[in-house]
């Protein structure tokens, strides 16, 4: 398993394994508590998330077709910002380690995005990292000054062709895809610490959208890989395009999926192409291995309680929500975007992790938690140490 999934050794690791072991020795509280008819102990006061999503924005300068967050996009719903950071503040009291901004719109608009970055990064000491459509990479740069080892950017372009790049993200701007590339030279320079890599999200013939058809580039991942190493890139990531149920989860469409072959054969060409390129990496996203190999209904046999709810929740203008494959989801929405501030945070956690079947709820998702989900609920049914792994500094969820 690709490092940057192997959810379980993260954590193990020593910034997050008091956090998961006190979880673990809650959980068996809760069920002792229950067997013997008694009230169960309250979510514990100095426990939260590790990881955060966070949301800056819905606004987007893009109108990307294969978009998951499109029906959230450009809402007219804003942070207050003072309260947003007294919720960061708070959550880093209970254990936060790790913020990735990301999703519900391009970060990069918020007007106090490297501020942010800044207060995450010298007030809160978090480990930061950016998901950008690239467009406004001289941005990005400023606020890299403030990253460091260990913290990432990853820009979404999903292309190899500025005609394809075009049709996919429709940049109000106009900006181009050799732009957006070229442009990422100012991140590495402002920052060589930190990883930057290339993210490309495949589509395939009749793969749709609310039943409009998506631009193909699965023939353009030889040509993104070369792009991404040529241009400074450390890695790129492959992953497949993803839907949203009538309910609004996110879905692999595994069924559906046309021209396996010629995503096999894309990745062998991208990395034979890239060969050359000292230390460059091609990546298959977990989602992206078991649909190629047939396996992906094993992630969809979800243990009934999500235990990576309390660990990894979405922040937006919108609310807090128990998940990303759910975010803008009315019920899988904790509460307020300042719910930590208060009790709301706790109480709806503990609420989600009673009353969230995920056995039920997600049982059309290719959860890349299922795995670690799983494990925590042997850990608890086990009665044993949580294992500790001193190598493993990765908060990222």
């Amino acid at each position: 398993m690709d490092r940057f999934h192997d959810f379980s050794s993260k954590l193990r690791g020593p910034l997050a394994h008091s956090s998961v072991a006190a979880y673990i020795r809650w959980q068996r509280a809760v069920r002792m508590a229950v067997s013997n008819g008694e009230a169960p102990p309250s979510f514990p006061s100095d426990l939260g998330p590790l990881s955060l999503n966070l949301d800056l924005t819905t606004a987007c300068n893009f109108a990307c077709d294969h978009c998951i967050d499109w029906d959230s996009l450009n809402s007219p719903v804003r942070h207050d910002i003072a309260k947003l950071q007294d919720s960061l503040r708070e959550l880093a009291r209970r254990g936060l380690r790790s913020v990735i901004l990301i999703g519900g719109g391009e970060p990069t608009l918020h007007p106090d995005f490297v501020g942010m970055v800044r207060f995450l990064k010298e007030e809160l000491k978090l480990q930061v990292s950016i998901v950008s459509n690239g467009s406004r990479n001289p941005l990005i740069a400023e606020a890299a000054a403030y990253m460091g080892e260990g913290d990432w950017v990853r820009l979404s372009l999903d292309s190899g062709t500025d005609e394809t790049f075009q049709a996919m993200h429709k940049p109000k701007s106009g900006i181009s895809l050799a732009e957006c590339c070229t442009s990422a030279e100012k991140i590495r320079k402002a920052n060589p610490k930190i990883t930057l890599g290339f993210s490309f999200v495949i589509t395939w013939k009749g793969s749709q959208r609310e039943e409009a058809n998506l631009i193909e580039n699965i023939d353009e991942m030889a040509q993104a890989a070369e792009l991404a190493a040529r241009n400074g890139f450390e890695y790129i990531s492959f992953k497949p395009f993803l839907n949203r149920t009538n309910e609004g989860a996110e879905v692999l469409q595994a069924d559906e999926v046309q021209g396996a072959d010629k995503i096999r054969a894309g990745l062998t060409a991208a990395r034979e192409c890239t060969s050359s390129y000292a230390g460059f990496r091609v990546i298959e996203s977990l989602n992206l291995q078991v649909l190629l190999a047939g396996s992906w209904p094993t992630l969809t046999r979800q243990p009934k309680i999500c235990h990576m709810q309390a660990f990894r929740q979405v922040i937006s203008p919108l609310g807090v929500f128990n998940c990303p494959a759910h975010r803008g989801v009315d019920r899988a929405r904790i509460g307020s975007p300042d719910s930590w501030i208060g009790e709301d945070g706790p109480k709806g956690t503990t609420q989600f992790l009673e009353s969230f079947d995920a056995s039920k709820e997600c049982a059309e998702v290719v959860c890349l938690y299922n795995s670690v989900n799983h494990f925590l609920e042997a850990a608890i049914e086990a009665d044993e140490d949580w294992e500790f792994l001193p190598d493993i500094e990765d908060c990222f969820l």
